[in-house]
Protein backbone atom coordinates (compact mmCIF):
# COMPACT_ATOMS: atom_id res chain seq x y z
CA UNK A 1 0.00 0.00 0.00
CA UNK A 2 1.67 3.34 -0.73
CA UNK A 3 2.60 5.73 1.73
CA UNK A 4 0.36 8.78 -0.04
CA UNK A 5 -2.74 6.84 1.70
CA UNK A 6 -1.71 5.38 4.99
CA UNK A 7 -3.68 7.76 6.83
CA UNK A 8 -6.68 6.59 5.98
CA UNK A 9 -8.62 3.37 7.74
CA UNK A 10 -7.81 0.50 4.84
CA UNK A 11 -8.62 -3.42 5.22
CA UNK A 12 -7.31 -5.75 2.70
CA UNK A 13 -9.17 -8.30 2.70
CA UNK A 14 -8.73 -11.74 0.59
CA UNK A 15 -11.61 -13.64 1.42
CA UNK A 16 -15.49 -13.89 -0.95
CA UNK A 17 -16.99 -14.67 2.19
CA UNK A 18 -15.44 -12.61 4.79
CA UNK A 19 -18.78 -11.04 6.74
CA UNK A 20 -17.65 -7.68 6.95
CA UNK A 21 -18.27 -7.58 2.94
CA UNK A 22 -21.66 -8.69 3.47
CA UNK A 23 -23.38 -5.35 2.49
CA UNK A 24 -21.78 -6.22 -1.39
CA UNK A 25 -23.08 -9.97 -1.35
CA UNK A 26 -24.72 -11.33 -4.60
CA UNK A 27 -25.98 -7.66 -6.04
CA UNK A 28 -26.95 -9.14 -8.97
CA UNK A 29 -30.04 -11.30 -7.07
CA UNK A 30 -32.48 -8.36 -7.04
CA UNK A 31 -35.13 -9.81 -4.92
CA UNK A 32 -32.24 -11.24 -2.18
CA UNK A 33 -31.26 -7.46 -2.34
CA UNK A 34 -34.40 -6.35 -1.68
CA UNK A 35 -34.77 -8.03 1.45
CA UNK A 36 -31.12 -7.34 2.49
CA UNK A 37 -31.53 -3.50 1.73
CA UNK A 38 -34.66 -3.45 3.59
CA UNK A 39 -33.73 -4.86 6.75
CA UNK A 40 -30.14 -3.23 6.93
CA UNK A 41 -31.46 0.53 5.57
CA UNK A 42 -28.65 0.44 2.87
CA UNK A 43 -28.13 1.04 -0.99
CA UNK A 44 -25.04 0.64 -3.10
CA UNK A 45 -23.65 2.80 -5.30
CA UNK A 46 -21.22 1.94 -8.10
CA UNK A 47 -18.24 3.90 -9.73
CA UNK A 48 -16.26 6.97 -8.36
CA UNK A 49 -18.84 9.62 -10.27
CA UNK A 50 -22.06 7.70 -8.74
CA UNK A 51 -20.62 7.58 -4.99
CA UNK A 52 -19.34 11.10 -5.35
CA UNK A 53 -23.04 12.67 -5.79
CA UNK A 54 -24.74 10.24 -3.40
CA UNK A 55 -21.82 11.89 -0.83
CA UNK A 56 -22.58 15.18 -2.36
CA UNK A 57 -26.03 15.10 -1.90
CA UNK A 58 -25.84 13.83 1.84
CA UNK A 59 -25.75 10.32 2.03
CA UNK A 60 -23.99 8.61 4.68
CA UNK A 61 -21.44 6.02 4.09
CA UNK A 62 -21.54 2.75 5.48
CA UNK A 63 -18.26 1.28 4.08
CA UNK A 64 -16.44 1.43 0.83
CA UNK A 65 -15.13 -1.66 -1.46
CA UNK A 66 -12.18 -0.25 -3.82
CA UNK A 67 -9.76 -1.48 -5.51
CA UNK A 68 -6.45 -0.19 -4.80
CA UNK A 69 -6.37 1.76 -8.28
CA UNK A 70 -8.97 4.22 -6.31
CA UNK A 71 -7.88 5.00 -3.47
CA UNK A 72 -6.14 8.50 -5.06
CA UNK A 73 -8.48 9.14 -6.98
CA UNK A 74 -11.50 8.68 -3.61
CA UNK A 75 -8.97 9.93 -1.04
CA UNK A 76 -10.66 13.22 -0.24
CA UNK A 77 -14.30 11.37 -0.14
CA UNK A 78 -12.65 8.57 2.21
CA UNK A 79 -11.18 11.27 4.57
CA UNK A 80 -14.59 12.98 5.72
CA UNK A 81 -15.43 10.05 6.91
CA UNK A 82 -12.17 8.34 8.66
CA UNK A 83 -14.33 6.22 11.22
CA UNK A 84 -16.17 4.28 7.56
CA UNK A 85 -14.21 1.29 6.80
CA UNK A 86 -12.63 1.15 3.33
CA UNK A 87 -12.17 -2.45 1.95
CA UNK A 88 -9.18 -2.82 0.13
CA UNK A 89 -9.72 -6.02 -2.60
CA UNK A 90 -8.71 -6.57 -6.10
CA UNK A 91 -10.51 -6.26 -8.79
CA UNK A 92 -10.92 -10.63 -9.11
CA UNK A 93 -12.26 -10.87 -5.48
CA UNK A 94 -15.19 -8.07 -6.27
CA UNK A 95 -16.39 -10.29 -8.70
CA UNK A 96 -16.78 -12.87 -6.66
CA UNK A 97 -18.56 -11.03 -3.56
CA UNK A 98 -21.28 -8.98 -5.73
CA UNK A 99 -21.54 -11.69 -8.28
CA UNK A 100 -20.37 -9.31 -11.58
CA UNK A 101 -18.01 -7.75 -13.26
CA UNK A 102 -17.16 -4.64 -11.31
CA UNK A 103 -15.99 -2.42 -14.05
CA UNK A 104 -15.11 0.39 -12.08
CA UNK A 105 -13.28 -1.15 -9.58
CA UNK A 106 -15.52 0.83 -6.68
CA UNK A 107 -18.32 0.43 -4.65
CA UNK A 108 -19.78 2.24 -1.29
CA UNK A 109 -22.69 0.59 0.82
CA UNK A 110 -24.82 4.09 1.93
CA UNK A 111 -27.18 4.67 4.41
CA UNK A 112 -30.75 5.01 3.15
CA UNK A 113 -32.94 8.12 3.99
CA UNK A 114 -36.78 8.72 3.10
CA UNK A 115 -36.05 12.28 2.26
CA UNK A 116 -39.49 13.38 0.78
CA UNK A 117 -43.37 12.55 0.97
CA UNK A 118 -45.61 13.29 -1.91
CA UNK A 119 -47.21 16.18 0.25
CA UNK A 120 -43.64 17.91 -0.05
CA UNK A 121 -43.73 17.75 -3.73
CA UNK A 122 -47.04 19.21 -4.47
CA UNK A 123 -46.01 23.05 -5.18
CA UNK A 124 -43.76 21.75 -7.86
CA UNK A 125 -44.19 22.98 -11.52
CA UNK A 126 -43.41 19.70 -13.58
CA UNK A 127 -43.86 16.33 -11.61
CA UNK A 128 -43.55 12.71 -13.94
CA UNK A 129 -45.17 9.81 -11.83
CA UNK A 130 -44.55 6.40 -12.23
CA UNK A 131 -47.48 3.78 -12.46
CA UNK A 132 -45.94 -0.05 -11.61
CA UNK A 133 -42.70 0.69 -13.72
CA UNK A 134 -40.75 -2.47 -12.59
CA UNK A 135 -37.90 -2.19 -14.68
CA UNK A 136 -34.84 -0.59 -12.35
CA UNK A 137 -32.45 0.82 -15.78
CA UNK A 138 -36.40 2.43 -16.92
CA UNK A 139 -36.66 3.74 -13.42
CA UNK A 140 -33.31 5.27 -13.54
CA UNK A 141 -33.52 6.40 -16.98
CA UNK A 142 -36.67 8.45 -16.30
CA UNK A 143 -35.20 10.11 -13.31
CA UNK A 144 -32.24 10.72 -15.55
CA UNK A 145 -34.51 12.65 -18.19
CA UNK A 146 -36.86 14.61 -15.98
CA UNK A 147 -33.81 16.28 -13.89
CA UNK A 148 -31.66 16.81 -16.93
CA UNK A 149 -34.74 18.33 -18.55
CA UNK A 150 -35.74 20.63 -15.88
CA UNK A 151 -38.43 18.66 -14.14
CA UNK A 152 -38.79 18.87 -10.49
CA UNK A 153 -39.48 16.10 -8.70
CA UNK A 154 -41.26 11.98 -8.97
CA UNK A 155 -43.94 10.59 -7.43
CA UNK A 156 -43.93 6.52 -7.70
CA UNK A 157 -46.25 4.46 -7.33
CA UNK A 158 -45.69 1.48 -4.53
CA UNK A 159 -44.78 -1.02 -6.62
CA UNK A 160 -42.48 0.32 -8.88
CA UNK A 161 -38.86 -0.82 -9.22
CA UNK A 162 -36.77 1.26 -6.47
CA UNK A 163 -34.71 4.34 -7.31
CA UNK A 164 -31.99 3.39 -4.95
CA UNK A 165 -31.38 -0.08 -6.38
CA UNK A 166 -28.01 -0.21 -7.98
CA UNK A 167 -29.09 -0.59 -11.39
CA UNK A 168 -30.80 2.43 -10.93
CA UNK A 169 -28.93 4.39 -9.39
CA UNK A 170 -26.08 3.38 -12.20
CA UNK A 171 -28.43 4.30 -14.95
CA UNK A 172 -29.48 7.58 -13.73
CA UNK A 173 -25.99 8.37 -12.61
CA UNK A 174 -26.56 9.63 -9.92
CA UNK A 175 -29.74 11.67 -10.81
CA UNK A 176 -31.76 9.76 -7.84
CA UNK A 177 -29.61 11.62 -5.40
CA UNK A 178 -30.84 15.09 -6.54
CA UNK A 179 -34.27 14.97 -8.17
CA UNK A 180 -36.92 15.06 -4.93
CA UNK A 181 -38.78 11.75 -5.21
CA UNK A 182 -41.70 10.12 -2.85
CA UNK A 183 -43.83 7.32 -2.95
CA UNK A 184 -47.50 7.03 -3.65
CA UNK A 185 -48.87 5.15 -0.57
CA UNK A 186 -52.55 5.11 -2.12
CA UNK A 187 -51.85 4.87 -6.01
CA UNK A 188 -55.96 4.63 -7.67
CA UNK A 189 -56.81 8.17 -6.80
CA UNK A 190 -53.84 9.81 -7.71
CA UNK A 191 -54.73 11.36 -11.17
CA UNK A 192 -57.76 12.78 -9.40
CA UNK A 193 -55.59 14.26 -6.06
CA UNK A 194 -52.93 15.64 -8.58
CA UNK A 195 -55.69 17.50 -10.22
CA UNK A 196 -57.09 19.06 -6.71
CA UNK A 197 -53.65 20.18 -6.13
CA UNK A 198 -53.87 22.36 -8.94
CA UNK A 199 -51.77 19.85 -11.62
CA UNK A 200 -53.03 18.78 -14.82
CA UNK A 201 -53.02 15.44 -14.75
CA UNK A 202 -51.47 14.00 -18.29
CA UNK A 203 -51.52 10.44 -18.80
CA UNK A 204 -49.02 9.44 -21.33
CA UNK A 205 -50.21 6.30 -23.40
CA UNK A 206 -49.97 4.79 -27.03
CA UNK A 207 -53.85 5.17 -27.78
CA UNK A 208 -54.94 6.43 -31.35
CA UNK A 209 -57.90 8.47 -29.44
CA UNK A 210 -55.56 10.44 -27.41
CA UNK A 211 -54.40 13.97 -28.51
CA UNK A 212 -50.72 14.26 -30.66
CA UNK A 213 -48.27 15.62 -27.91
CA UNK A 214 -47.13 18.03 -29.84
CA UNK A 215 -50.98 19.42 -29.74
CA UNK A 216 -51.01 19.71 -26.72
CA UNK A 217 -47.47 21.36 -26.05
CA UNK A 218 -48.94 24.01 -28.10
CA UNK A 219 -51.84 24.19 -25.85
CA UNK A 220 -49.24 24.63 -22.48
CA UNK A 221 -47.55 26.92 -24.62
CA UNK A 222 -50.66 29.46 -24.79
CA UNK A 223 -51.79 28.32 -21.52
CA UNK A 224 -48.81 27.74 -19.03
CA UNK A 225 -50.14 25.12 -16.44
CA UNK A 226 -48.34 22.95 -13.73
CA UNK A 227 -47.97 19.23 -15.29
CA UNK A 228 -48.22 15.97 -13.68
CA UNK A 229 -47.13 13.16 -16.31
CA UNK A 230 -48.61 10.00 -15.89
CA UNK A 231 -46.33 6.98 -17.18
CA UNK A 232 -47.35 3.52 -16.99
CA UNK A 233 -45.47 -0.06 -16.70
CA UNK A 234 -43.22 -1.77 -19.21
CA UNK A 235 -46.13 -3.99 -20.71
CA UNK A 236 -49.56 -2.92 -20.40
CA UNK A 237 -49.03 0.50 -20.18
CA UNK A 238 -51.00 2.73 -17.51
CA UNK A 239 -54.17 1.24 -15.63
CA UNK A 240 -57.82 1.74 -16.82
CA UNK A 241 -58.14 3.60 -13.62
CA UNK A 242 -55.54 6.11 -14.26
CA UNK A 243 -56.10 6.46 -17.98
CA UNK A 244 -59.99 7.36 -17.20
CA UNK A 245 -58.97 9.97 -14.43
CA UNK A 246 -56.48 12.11 -16.28
CA UNK A 247 -57.46 15.49 -16.93
CA UNK A 248 -55.95 14.60 -20.65
CA UNK A 249 -54.27 11.97 -22.72
CA UNK A 250 -51.54 12.37 -24.81
CA UNK A 251 -49.36 10.10 -27.30
CA UNK A 252 -46.55 10.47 -29.45
CA UNK A 253 -47.62 9.95 -32.85
CA UNK A 254 -46.04 6.64 -34.09
CA UNK A 255 -44.61 5.52 -37.62
CA UNK A 256 -43.17 2.85 -39.57
CA UNK A 257 -45.53 0.22 -37.86
CA UNK A 258 -44.13 0.26 -34.49
CA UNK A 259 -46.95 1.19 -32.12
CA UNK A 260 -45.24 2.63 -29.07
CA UNK A 261 -41.62 3.35 -27.70
CA UNK A 262 -39.70 2.23 -24.56
CA UNK A 263 -41.31 3.92 -21.31
CA UNK A 264 -37.90 5.74 -20.79
CA UNK A 265 -37.34 7.01 -24.27
CA UNK A 266 -40.87 7.91 -24.52
CA UNK A 267 -40.63 10.00 -20.94
CA UNK A 268 -37.81 11.75 -22.54
CA UNK A 269 -39.81 12.80 -25.65
CA UNK A 270 -42.31 13.98 -22.96
CA UNK A 271 -40.40 15.68 -20.62
CA UNK A 272 -38.39 17.68 -23.03
CA UNK A 273 -41.52 18.69 -25.32
CA UNK A 274 -43.74 19.88 -22.02
CA UNK A 275 -40.52 20.98 -19.85
CA UNK A 276 -41.06 25.08 -19.00
CA UNK A 277 -37.62 25.59 -20.71
CA UNK A 278 -38.96 23.93 -23.88
CA UNK A 279 -41.78 25.90 -24.16
CA UNK A 280 -40.76 29.27 -25.62
CA UNK A 281 -42.60 32.25 -24.35
CA UNK A 282 -43.64 30.82 -21.30
CA UNK A 283 -41.61 31.57 -17.94
CA UNK A 284 -40.96 29.58 -15.19
CA UNK A 285 -42.47 29.76 -11.58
Amino acid sequence: MSSDHASLEQIVVSAADDPRLADYWRLREASLRRSLESEHGLFIAEGEKVIRRAVEAGYRPRSFLLAERWLPGLADVLGRWPEVPVYVVTEALAEQVTGFHVHRGALASMHREIRYTPADLLDARRLVVLEDVVDHTNVGAILRCAAGLGWDGALLAPRTADPLYRRAVKVSMGAVFSLPWARLEEWREAPVRFSAAGFTAVALTPDDDAVDLEEFARDVRRRPQRLAMLLGTEGAGLSTAWNRSADVRVRIVMHGGIDSLNVAVAAAIACYSLGERGLTGQSGG
